[in-house]
């Protein structure tokens, strides 16, 4: 088997997995579906179930966010202080929100599960402060290779890459809501560099 067809393979039963997930618990509860039974709606056997999730619950929220790949993240912390902060960050966070999205139909179930429960919201929003504490440091590393005096004030860095980091937080939001609210006919890709470039025209 091709390394292409094998990998379309995998994302067909991933996504088989998820949809079948989705229909039980939508049916029967969170606490009423198997992993079993969903092995059986998905036709796949719960051994492969666990190839693809730990659990039901990480089935229905989907992977969490991830970082760029190494290279991308040196090159944004030792791209230097003549090279735009916000820009290396957005290229950060559109190569991290590509990697970890799903299609437009699973998105749609998923956000109206997490509504319904609580639990599942609360364990999506852990994954996403993991997430921003990973970029938070990144951005201290950034600030300090860009100017040494930094080293000695800690607690300053800290502050100032949080606020940095909530506020492109605030346009990979902006972008995520426009795109999965289907608010225009861009890409998930084509809209964070429009919500970013948007971003970054605020403060031009």
């Amino acid at each position: 088997m091709s390394t292409g067809l094998r990998e379309r393979k995998r994302v067909a039963t991933r996504r088989a997995i998820q949809l079948a997930v989705f229909e039980l618990v939508s049916q029967h509860g969170l606490a009423g579906v198997t992993v079993e039974e969903i092995g059986r709606v998905a036709d796949v056997a719960p051994r492969t179930f666990f190839n693809y999730f730990k659990s039901k619950e990480e089935a229905l929220l989907g992977d969490p966010p991830e970082l760029p790949d190494s290279e991308l993240v040196e090159s944004f912390i030792v791209a230097g202080p003549e090279t735009d902060l916000f820009d290396g960050l957005a290229s950060l966070l559109i190569d991290a929100g590509q990697k970890s999205v799903d299609d437009l139909d699973i998105l749609a179930v998923r956000h109206r599960l997490l509504k319904q429960y609580p639990q599942l919201f609360a364990m999506r929003m852990a994954r996403m402060r993991v997430f921003e504490e990973q970029i938070t440091e990144l951005v201290s590393r950034r600030l300090v290779r860009d100017d040494a005096a930094l080293l000695g004030h800690p607690e300053f860095v800290r502050d100032r890459a949080r606020l940095v980091t909530l506020v492109a937080f605030a346009a990979l939001r902006h972008a995520w809501t426009a795109w999965v609210n289907e608010e225009s006919s861009l890409s998930l890709a084509e809209q964070l560099e429009r919500s970013f470039a948007d971003l970054k025209s605020l403060f031009a």
